[in-house]
């Protein structure tokens, strides 16, 4: 069976980065509906003034969701930061992650802020129980994102489809979340994640190259990688 194409799946496609130039071509591609980034890719990239960077992203895309982190552990700066972010757009969504780094639980500044109308992308969430938590919090009129990280439980040897499949099912008791497939491993994620029925599933720029070979078929893929053996092998010049 061939899949369908991207334009005909549900799912909302988000590309996961922080490279200034990646994400200003991105925008120009019609299935790319929003973007995340998050201090370690922002590190990564290179950004060292992290409001200049936001800003600049947000003036040349004021139109598409896009999610920024804060990076505190202290949840009153959490609070001023997230506060902040949220300042600097309509299409922006504070990203708070589920716990501190003490382990102590986010759940009762998500609600807080959720309460007075941010909105917020609540993150690195692995499990039921957590999402769970999340959903509690948040405000059943304020829209808001849950990510699960379901590459990262498949990272463990753990099926990541029954958390997803217990995270729709709670997230959509609140029609004003939506729930996103973070971590995406491979191409087939995005497949997986729509027959779940997942709103949002974001996608690293090395997978999103991978679009274009959508509706190959295996025999194609096949000769196409023998291709490529067989020159490698010429260009390394081997013998035996």
């Amino acid at each position: 069976m061939i899949p369908k194409k991207i334009e005909e799946l549900r799912i909302k496609l988000y590309a996961d980065g922080s490279e200034e130039r990646e994400m200003l071509a991105l925008n120009d591609t019609p299935y790319i509906k929003g973007f995340t980034t998050n201090p370690t890719l922002m590190h990564k990239a290179g950004v060292t003034d992290y409001t200049a960077f936001a800003k600049k992203i947000l003036t040349a895309i004021p139109d598409k969701p896009i999610s920024f982190e804060v990076f505190s552990d202290d949840f009153s700066e959490m609070e001023r930061q997230a506060r902040l972010i949220a300042s600097w757009g309509e299409n922006v969504y504070a990203k708070i992650p589920i716990i501190n780094t003490k382990g102590e639980s986010s759940a009762p500044l998500v609600k807080k802020l959720s309460d007075d109308g941010i909105k917020l992308n609540v993150t690195m969430i692995l499990t039921a129980e957590q999402v769970q938590t999340a959903t509690n919090a948040l405000n059943p009129s304020t829209p808001s994102i849950i990510s699960v990280f379901a590459g990262r439980i498949a990272d463990v040897g753990i099926d990541p489809i029954p958390t997803m499949q217990a995270s729709k099912a709670i997230t959509s008791t609140k029609p004003a979340i939506e729930l996103l497939w973070a971590s995406t491993r491979e191409l087939f994620n995005i497949y997986e994640a729509e027959r779940i029925g997942v709103a949002i599933i974001t996608v690293p720029p090395s997978i999103l190259k991978k679009l274009g070979d959508i509706g190959k078929t295996p025999e194609t893929l096949t000769l196409e990688g023998v291709k490529i053996f067989y020159e490698d092998g010429k260009s390394a010049g081997f013998t035996l």
